[in-house]
Order: structure tokens, then sequence, then C-alpha cells
């Protein structure tokens, strides 16, 4: 079991294995959903379309076939897994 400790201004660093567990980055947004009095289940929050539109264009970047993207995808999460 990994532990993490409350600060007195009720702060948590989450512990790099479940950060890497998580795939979690600076700024990512977490959810803590409470079952009862006593549990909470900490689970990343996906992005809405809206905050990152636009961010895959470059000016002057050629376009990137679907085969391209999927292969740059794969590329990614082996080097993380790595």
């Amino acid at each position: 079991m990994v532990t993490a400790t409350l600060t007195s201004k009720g702060q948590l660093t989450v512990p790099k294995a479940v950060r890497d567990s998580l795939h979690l980055h600076t700024g990512d947004r977490i959810a803590f959903i409470v079952h009862g009095d006593a549990e909470a289940v900490l689970k990343p929050v996906t992005k809405s379309v809206d905050e990152v539109f636009g961010r895959l264009h470059s000016p002057g970047q050629r376009r990137k076939s679907v085969e391209e993207m999927n292969a740059a995808v794969a590329k990614r999460m082996r080097e993380r897994k790595g």
C-alpha cells in the first residue's frame, strides 16, 4: 500500500508510484469520489475537447495520416512503460 500525509493546509503529494501508474502529469486534474464515511477513490479527470482544442496545430506543419498518428501514439506509450 502506498500512503501520503495530509498537511495542515489540507494538501497531499500524490506519491510517484501512483502518478506513474495513473499517467498523471503536472496540471492534471484529479477527482475524489467519496464512498460513505471512510473511503475515497482517486480518479484522473479526462480533459474535455474544449481544453485541448487547437493544441495539435502548428503553423507550417504538414498533415499526418491516421497511420502516422497511431504509430506516434504507440511509440509514446512504449516510452512511458519503458
